[in-house]
């Protein structure tokens, strides 16, 4: 390294010391009213950066060397960086310098075909990588001002090879000094670095990075055959963030504190306080206020005298689950669309009289063995026309109440199915249907009347 670039090289670190001074003394960052979830928007996205430090053909990790001792040469390059999130950005960097390197023979004897060294002129190595912060050493407090990074990313470069011999670049041309003076080549970066957060607008920033040439004439060598050539950069610089000052810098957010400063944020309490003021003025205005107590308030109770313990649905009014008109809470037959003329059970259907009644005792739904022959003769012909089907429709009189006759007649009408299955008869062959007490067919004001309205009726079909 010769003494210009050793003054160029203490000037730069002169200014990294300062720099670093700087860092330890920073002071805390502004508040920032941004959000956890406002969006990019609310921050600093944009850096751009320069630096300085030492370019060598050679890295750390992989490959082989065409040249057994690498010199030092300054380089100096540029950034811009776009961040997309607290951890992950995307950064434009640009590079130039020289690459120097020597065979030194005390090292390894000269052999055919080799040269003691080399210069080549970088012109530009321009690459586009990803950058992903991959920790911080001050994780646990409220603001970062240390950020390790990594990066990986693509690159195109141009350079121009000098040796003591010819040498010729990818075009075939002698020397570079023809119209390809400079080669062209793609290389791959992966590097790593520390950012340390000097002001809200500045970073320092230290970084190495590796890059992966796809040819081996970096250094005007052809050596290895298939060897490929590599060189490094070792930088120190400066990094600015751009935009509003009263936005902050994307790259130091802290999402766990700016959470926590989110949920004891003044302006919420004084939201959540606002909205209790408004629910008590809603109750204090009745909005809430049930007089029947169904459940739905007044303001939106549709049928507001609902009777206690009737069951409505969403607008207050009695459920009527068959729609038929008849609320739930009167209806005989409440899962049967019928009318309201028979307490919303359904009309008999079939022509008057073709249904056939068996009696039962009052209170019982046991058969009487009066009924066996007509029961045997109905399963009868239910057998010799297998394609038809029974109708059964339990009755009771009027004593009890009407639940409990509901009930009753479904019983009788199962008994009857009971003694047609039992005979040989499908139970899906049989359909029941219990009525209660809403379809006498004599007056429950006397005995002889109620004695008839305990029933089974059948209809075949």
């Amino acid at each position: 390294m010769n003494y210009s670039t050793l003054k160029k090289t203490f000037v730069f670190s002169l200014v990294a010391l300062l720099a670093l001074v700087e860092v330890s003394n920073a002071q805390t960052a502004t508040n920032s009213t941004a959000k956890v979830f406002g969006g990019r928007g609310q921050y600093r996205t944009w850096n751009f950066g320069i630096n300085a430090g030492i370019l060598t053909p050679h890295v750390v990790v992989g490959g082989i060397n065409d040249y057994n001792k690498s010199n030092f040469n300054l380089g100096y390059g540029l950034t811009l960086r776009k961040q997309l999130g607290h951890s992950f950005g995307l950064e434009l960097a640009g590079v130039r310098g020289k690459l120097s390197g020597e065979n030194d023979a005390t090292v390894a004897p000269l052999t055919a075909g080799s040269y003691a060294s080399f210069e080549t002129d970088l012109a530009v190595a321009a690459s586009l990588s990803a950058v992903v912060n991959v920790a911080t050493i001050d994780f646990l407090q409220r603001e970062n001002a240390i950020n390790f990074i990594a990066k990986i990313g693509y690159g195109t470069s141009r350079y121009a090879p000098k040796a003591p011999f010819n040498w010729k670049d990818k075009a075939g041309e002698y020397d570079g000094t023809g119209t390809n003076k400079y080669v062209k080549e793609q290389f791959i970066p992966v590097g790593a670095g520390v950012k340390f957060k000097v002001s809200e607008r500045v970073n320092f920033d230290l970084a190495y990075v590796m890059n992966y040439v796809d040819g081996d004439n970096v250094d005007g060598t052809y050596a290895k055959g298939t060897s490929k050539d590599k060189f490094s950069y070792t930088s120190a610089g400066l990094e600015f963030s751009l935009g509003s000052v009263a936005k902050p810098n994307l790259d130091w957010v802290n999402p766990v504190a700016l959470m926590y400063d989110e949920l004891k944020d003044p302006t919420l309490r004084n939201e959540v306080e606002a909205l209790k003021g408004r629910v008590s003025v809603l109750e204090a205005a009745d909005l809430l206020k049930d007089s029947d107590g169904d459940g739905v308030a007044d303001k939106l109770d549709k049928c507001p005298n609902t009777p206690a313990g009737v069951k409505v649905d969403g607008s207050g009014c009695p459920l009527d689950v068959d729609a038929d008109g008849v609320p739930d809470s009167k209806d005989a037959c409440p899962t049967v669309k019928g009318t309201a003329a028979l307490n919303g059970c359904p009309e008999m259907s079939g022509v008057a009289g073709s249904a056939i009644a068996i009696q039962f005792e009052f209170n019982s739904s046991v058969l009487r063995t009066s009924a066996y022959a007509t029961l045997d003769k109905l399963s009868a012909d239910l057998k010799a026309n297998s394609s038809s089907t029974v109708q059964l429709d339990g009755h009771a009189s009027a004593e009890g109440t009407d639940e409990y006759n509901m009930s009753l007649s479904t019983d009788r009408a199962n008994s009857v199915k009971t003694y047609l299955v039992n005979s040989g008869i499908a139970a899906n062959r049989i359909a029941v249907t219990g009525f209660g007490e809403s379809r006498p067919v004599a007056s429950n004001a006397t005995e002889a009347g109620r004695s008839q309205n305990r029933r089974v009726e059948f209809k075949q079909q």
